[in-house]
């Protein structure tokens, strides 16, 4: 069992991927599994020279699949009769089936590459649920600037499936986007503790930025204005800035604390200014710009 956010293994391929086919056998193992799943056949002969190069690559890719593919090797010299209905006139000859007919195949030897991109074309993508619909319209229409739309699409796909987290993310986003960081933080908090998702992450980070942020910019801003060196009272601009939501000013402030003093408290800023990045996602353009100028005054 893997942790949410986590890669999942590779699923192994059941006993019967890959199995020795035959005449008696092909009306069963070919025809009438592949209606339940693409099978392929791989026709060849113990004197077959280019067999020994194709065969064990059509079962590695074959079995990488988890099973979402078959492989049934016919050996021609003991079961011609289905070789000849297909007209197989030289070997090794590879063909797919689907539906219980052709629909596919190669003869030869082919490089590894070009066997799997074989295999993996005959594995068709799962259907779109009407959650993952409803998700990529409420992205669209975020990105768009409608907050509203965004919100009530990401709703619906939380009713369509509850627990999603993309659906989670995206309405705590629309929530936070609008000011309601007490929305934002409830529906957050339907998400199981330790879960990973890009834009829970980012509402996390902006919800953490806005808790601890001063109260009054104003009164940071008049004391850096007397003393641009009182680095306290830039660290405390940049955290009001980012509590509202004005990212690309939080960072260019703590980019020109770090820039001045990289340091101070134990690097309190570049502390900092890695929340406001995660808030802004990793690929935001304030993240991209900021990264970049930050390498720049480390490594300068």
């Amino acid at each position: 069992m893997s942790l949410i956010g986590e890669t999942a293994p590779a699923k192994a391929a059941p006993p019967d991927a890959v199995k020795e086919g035959s005449d008696a056998r092909f009306m069963a193992d070919v025809i009438e599994a592949s209606k339940v799943q693409p099978v392929i056949v791989d026709f060849w002969a113990t004197w077959c020279g280019p067999c020994r190069q194709l065969t064990p690559a059509l079962e590695k890719a074959v079995k990488a699949t988890g099973g979402a593919v078959k492989l049934v090797k016919i050996d021609v010299d003991k079961n011609p009769v289905f070789a000849g209905q297909l007209r197989v006139q030289s070997i090794p000859t590879v063909y797919a089936f689907e539906d219980g007919k052709p629909v596919d195949g190669f003869t030869g030897a082919l490089p590894e590459s070009q066997v799997k991109a074989f295999v993996d074309k005959l594995i068709k993508a799962p259907p779109v649920s009407e959650a993952e619909e409803l998700i990529a319209m409420a992205r669209e229409e975020l990105a768009a600037g409608d907050v509203g739309g965004a919100a009530q699409a990401f709703a619906q796909a939380l009713q369509q499936a509850p627990g999603n987290l993309d659906a989670i993310g995206g309405l705590a986003r629309c929530y936070l986007a609008g000011g309601d960081t007490e929305r934002a933080s409830e529906v957050v908090a339907m998400a199981p503790a330790g879960a990973k998702n890009a834009d829970l992450d980012s509402v996390r980070a902006a919800l953490a930025l806005a808790a601890a942020a001063p109260s009054d910019t104003a009164a940071a801003e008049r004391r850096l204005a007397a003393d641009p060196n009182d680095h306290q009272a830039r660290l405390d601009l940049a955290k009001g800035l980012a509590a509202k939501g004005k990212l690309a000013q939080a960072a260019d402030q703590l980019l020109n604390l770090i820039e001045r003093d990289r340091d101070w408290e134990n690097g309190a800023a570049r502390a900092q200014l890695l929340t406001v990045f995660e808030a802004a996602g990793q690929g935001s353009e304030i993240t991209k710009q900021g990264r970049r100028r930050l390498s720049s005054i480390l490594f300068s």
